[in-house]
């Protein structure tokens, strides 16, 4: 007899014998042992979980389930209590997303050891977000909207250890550097100076605190003194309608004093013009932050997690400021970011790479051990 097709929770499929209906098993897909080992990674390595603490990992409609899943199941292997919430997709990112998120997950947010956010419509910077950073439990890892292959890619295949030698090396450099300019061949050139703020290293996710995919080393220049041209040649993301992808035009801005005057460019230049005077808030127009990536794995894919690590892009922070960075822009209803692929950076005259590539001696020999 043929046997039928049934469809088992979250879209996997199997053939089922009616003569062995008390034998199910579900068939392994594509990427399951890879995967499984990246999940270990998360719970073992970057967050460091502890038999006995909370986990909480939270995806929403619009993401891929698997990541999310597997890292449940790693969790549970670690000796954790796990979470695992699946929930309605909200319509844009931050404050944006608070209409749509449910009591009982606001609430789970900021009462947890580890939240793992998997979600496409992130909830980074929603009022749960600034509730759980504003105590000193939570311990937040963001890699929102990662499916399966960027998972493995950007996190399964690396050499963690390797990746956390370069990344030290590259953030004492640039808390040291007083003035940076950054060139693209985009057209890209823009100066400012650091003022010994906080340089953040995205790796790890052990102590508590915002932290984020590995590859991104961010932090505020001194708003005031950010003046130039900067050009969006790989990706713009701002959340709802304003997650653009990858860019089919570049989307020039011209900015004095750390705040957008001018935006130019073609149709997609025009959304975003649109988008931002649809906010109504001013904060949206100021630079929040400027990030370097540096992850092996990352390609242009047209998600903002993935993007922003891409090898030798620089990418800019609008709106919402964190409050890890010490800044001066604080709050805004929303954030958007932009990637400028192929950077040039200077660090106090210094040329530290040319358009993406690690032309520094030091640097050099570290990024030549990043792969597993």
């Amino acid at each position: 007899m043929r046997a039928a097709l049934t469809r088992p929770r979250f879209s996997r499929m199997l053939w089922v014998d009616e003569a062995q209906k008390g034998a199910l098993s579900e068939m392994p897909v594509i990427q399951d042992l890879e995967l499984a080992r990246t999940a270990r990674v998360i719970i073992e390595e970057l967050c460091r979980v502890k038999p006995g603490e909370s986990v909480l990992i939270t995806v929403d409609s619009a993401a891929d389930f698997r990541p999310a899943e597997e890292t449940a199941k790693a969790a549970e292997a670690a000796g954790a209590k796990v979470m695992l919430a699946y929930h309605s997709t909200p319509k844009g990112y931050g404050k944006m997303a608070d209409p749509r998120l449910p009591d009982c997950l606001r609430a789970a947010i900021p009462n947890c050891d580890v939240w793992i956010e998997y979600n496409n419509q992130w909830l980074l910077y929603s009022a749960g977000w600034q509730e759980a950073m504003a105590g000193s439990r939570v311990r937040y890892l963001f890699l929102g909207g990662l499916n399966t292959d960027q998972m493995i890619r950007c996190i399964g295949n690396i050499n963690i250890q390797g990746q956390a030698a370069f990344q030290g090396e590259l953030v004492e450099m640039t808390r040291r550097a007083a003035r940076m300019r950054i060139v693209t061949p985009a057209g890209t050139d823009v100066s400012f100076e650091n003022g010994g703020r906080p340089v953040t290293n995205e790796l790890f996710a052990d102590v508590p605190g915002p932290h984020f995919l590995l590859g991104q080393i961010g932090w505020a220049p001194l708003e005031e003194t950010i003046n130039g041209t900067i050009v969006f040649d790989g990706s713009f993301s701002g959340g709802g309608d304003a997650d653009l992808g990858i860019l089919k035009q570049p989307i020039r801005l011209r900015v004095e004093r750390g705040v957008i005057k001018s935006i130019e460019g073609g149709e997609e230049a025009g959304k975003v013009r649109d988008w931002l005077e649809s906010l109504n808030d001013p904060k949206m127009y100021h630079l929040a932050h400027v990030c370097y990536g540096f992850n092996r794995g990352a390609r242009l894919s047209g998600l903002c997690t993935e993007d922003e690590r891409v090898w030798g892009s620089t990418e800019w922070g609008l709106g919402y400021q964190g409050p890890m960075f010490k800044g001066k822009v604080g709050e805004a209803i929303s954030h958007a970011d932009g990637i400028c692929l192929n950077s040039s950076v200077w660090m106090d005259g210094e040329q530290i790479t040319a358009e993406g590539k690690i032309i520094h001696p030091k640097l050099a020999e570290l990024a030549s051990h990043l792969s597993r």
